[in-house]
């Protein structure tokens, strides 16, 4: 379909001449370009108020992005060959990372291709399009990466919840292949059974595979707390390392399941030694128990899911950050290292750091900032898209008592 024009108000292109590459639906001038007369995933040509041809993109106007911005050239519309070009380097760049084909492949705005995401797991591909424009584009994106990586599997992951807003149906479906199941990746010297094609996101988080490594720079914990625990993967590198124990909470019995399992995959099960102990249960009652039972850790690992979906409940989720750091605080050891994360992309570094800063002073501790880590460069971050840079982890002592 060719591209319909969607003009701009006076002044609304200033964000985009800066590097932005959304727009939202008060800044168009929908006297001259109607919304309503647009298809959900049309492609548009964005254009100032005084004419001035901005780019390509495409619109939603059921959406408050109404638009995104995907091409500053003429003659690089969205299309078969933008595609490929754009994936072409976002593997470029991987493959000067990773030894391994594991990691995130396209990382939506970071990679240039908005509503798209793609995670690889060697020849399988894990594919979320969460834009009615990317949605629009799918037998493009999926001839595209089978053009440029020829894999073997794709795995349609389009059961995001954030799909709802775009008026975009949920479900999962293999395009390419059969489901295999169960497959192993590697993360340093620890294998790890995941499933594309269920759990969480894609089945791994490979954003955190920096900071779950950086953890070994600050030597051996013995007794070691991993809660939203997932599949285990901060605890078992902190088990791989030499902890005498790991404790691992998480509110799903199948994911504690798979944290066991991989726990015997790496000979680090429970067997005699008692290594490994699982919990099941909602973080904030289990932490409130470990507390009452005057239970101790030299390593306290928070990594919950995001507290804050919506800018609107900022105020409450950074109440529940600080809840929960505050019962992670109660279990550390003085001198002991606390890992917590935020994935919300609505909450900033300095945000999330007041939060356990104020979590320190209501429990009576000290704290030092040892690191502050982010998502991994296979998460490339738009500079001009403050929300691309969505994940915080800070690596904080607990001071000794005096």
């Amino acid at each position: 379909m060719k591209p319909v024009p969607l003009r701009l108000k006076k002044d609304q292109e200033r964000r985009l001449l800066a590097g932005h590459a959304w727009v939202y639906s008060n800044e168009v001038d929908t006297d001259a370009t109607p919304l309503k007369d647009m298809e959900p995933g049309q492609p548009v040509e964005l254009i100032a108020q005084r004419g001035r041809w901005l780019g390509h993109g495409y619109v939603n106007p059921h959406s408050l992005i109404c638009a995104r911005l995907v091409s500053r050239r003429r003659g690089q519309p969205l299309g078969a060959a933008l595609l490929a070009h754009r994936i072409h380097a976002a593997l470029a760049l991987r493959e000067r990372l990773y030894a391994a084909p594991f990691y995130r492949l396209v990382h939506g705005e970071g990679d240039g291709l908005p509503g798209l995401v793609v995670d690889r797991y060697g020849d399988l591909l894990a594919v979320q399009i969460t834009t009615a424009g990317m949605e629009r584009q799918r037998p493009l994106v999926l001839a595209a990466l089978e053009q440029v990586l020829r894999p073997t599997r794709i795995v349609l992951r389009n059961d995001t919840p954030v799909r709802e807003l775009e008026g975009l149906p949920q479900q999962v479906d293999w395009v390419l292949g059969d489901d295999p199941g169960e497959i192993e990746l590697g993360e340093g010297a620890v294998r790890f059974g995941v499933s594309p094609g269920g759990g969480q996101k894609t089945g791994w988080f490979f954003d955190q595979a920096d900071n779950r490594l950086a953890q070994h720079r600050f030597g051996t914990a013995r007794r070691v707390l991993d809660v939203c625990c997932y599949l285990g993967a901060w605890g078992l590198q902190a088990a791989a390392a030499g902890a005498e124990s790991v404790t691992f909470v998480d509110s799903a019995e199948s994911a504690l399941a798979r944290v066991t399992a991989n726990a015997e995959r790496n000979g680090l099960g429970q067997g005699l030694t008692g290594r490994i102990e699982t919990l099941h249960g909602d973080a904030f009652e289990v932490l409130r128990a470990l507390r009452d039972d005057g239970a101790s850790f030299e390593r306290v690992i928070l990594d919950p899911p995001a507290f804050i979906k919506r800018r609107k409940d900022e105020r409450e989720g950074a109440r529940a950050y600080e809840r929960l750091n505050r019962l992670g605080l109660a279990l550390l050891a003085p001198g002991g290292l606390l890992i917590t994360s935020s994935c919300s992309f609505h909450f900033g570094r300095d945000a999330f750091l007041h939060a356990v800063q104020s979590a320190a002073r209501r429990s009576e501790q000290d704290l030092q900032l040892l690191l502050a880590g982010a998502q991994g460069p296979d998460h490339p971050v738009h500079p001009a898209i403050a929300e691309t840079a969505y994940l915080k982890t800070l690596f904080l002592r607990a001071l000794p008592h005096d």
